[in-house]
């Protein structure tokens, strides 16, 4: 039976290079039997955490009213998770750094997970992209059994579609199969 992956693309724009990753990561899991779903943040209401701290206990959870309570759920039941984000001014999206915090209230349920991050961006230099990568590594870190297992690095891609050039479509399929 095949792994239940949950692909989390932050990209603002559908179709956007790390979003083109992300569906390519996603056809090599399916293609290897691995039961896939993707969702897109730009699509999902996602308020930013306000500190109010009453999930912090673990008695109560989050009182906001939107689509994250979802989304916390479908990461704790999966195997397998993908974080995607275009990369702006050296580090991820605000979208993505929005999801992060917000999974605040049910982090400690997020374990024994393995975790692919795909990044894209304009620049062309891998160790660029590092600080993005350590941002990645700060959240799963606070996780019980979190287990890195890929990086997906798209680099030199600025506008839409560029990232259909690069080694890092087979690259993303190719990891995708590979779970």
């Amino acid at each position: 039976m095949g792994k239940k992956v949950f692909v989390i693309s932050s990209s603002p724009r559908r179709n956007g290079n790390s979003d083109i990753l992300c569906d390519q990561f996603v056809a090599g899991a399916q293609s290897a039997g691995h039961q896939v779903e993707k969702i897109f943040l730009k699509d999902k209401k996602i308020n930013y955490c306000t500190g109010c701290g009453v999930c912090l206990n673990g008695e109560k959870s989050c009182p906001q009213k939107d689509d994250m309570a979802d989304i916390l759920a479908k990461m704790i039941s999966a195997d397998v998770i993908v974080m995607a984000t275009p990369v702006y001014f050296y580090t991820m999206c605000g979208q993505m750094k929005t999801f992060i915090d917000r999974t605040c209230a049910r982090y400690t349920e997020i374990s024994n997970k393995d975790f692919y991050f795909i990044l894209t961006a304009a620049e062309n230099n891998k160790q660029a992209l590092e600080r993005t990568i350590e941002e990645f590594r700060g959240f799963t870190y606070c996780l019980d059994g979190a287990n890195e297992k890929g990086i997906i690095y798209g680099t030199g891609a600025w506008n839409m579609g560029e990232i259909k050039k690069s080694s890092a479509m087979q690259q993303a399929f190719d990891m995708g199969k590979e779970l």
